[in-house]
């Protein structure tokens, strides 16, 4: 059973930078897709970022892009977001997820999902 853990949210000043991790293991992280989403209150799930197997192929909403960087290490099963520039928009629960297969915007085919990591950008 796959089993995806976040962390590194906090609490951050407008203009600041944070950085997420996601551990994943019990599953073939390093064969599959990952991404990242976010959901605010009161407001759908959205794609942020997604990474391939190999990590050749990046993908991002237009409201992060060039404020937010996707990686892995498949060595180390883990998944990671550097956030810089953060707005308060940007506040939300981020949740990291794993597919077999093609990198997707949509959360509906992502197989496996972490727990969240709140994030909270004051202004």
């Amino acid at each position: 059973q796959v089993q995806l853990r976040e962390s590194g949210g906090g609490l951050v000043q407008a203009g600041g930078s944070l950085a997420l991790s996601c551990a994943s293991s019990g599953g073939a992280f390093s064969r599959d897709a990952m991404g990242w989403f976010r959901q605010a209150p009161g407001k759908e799930r959205e794609f942020v970022a997604a990474i391939s197997w190999h990590g050749g192929n990046l993908y991002y909403a237009d409201s992060v892009e060039g404020r937010f960087t996707i990686s892995r290490d498949n060595a180390k099963s883990t998944l990671y977001l550097q956030m810089s520039g953060l707005k308060p928009e940007d506040t939300a629960v981020y949740y990291c997820a794993e597919r077999e297969g093609l990198t997707s915007k949509i959360p509906g085919v992502y197989d496996y999902w972490g727990q969240g990591t709140q994030v909270t950008v004051s202004s």
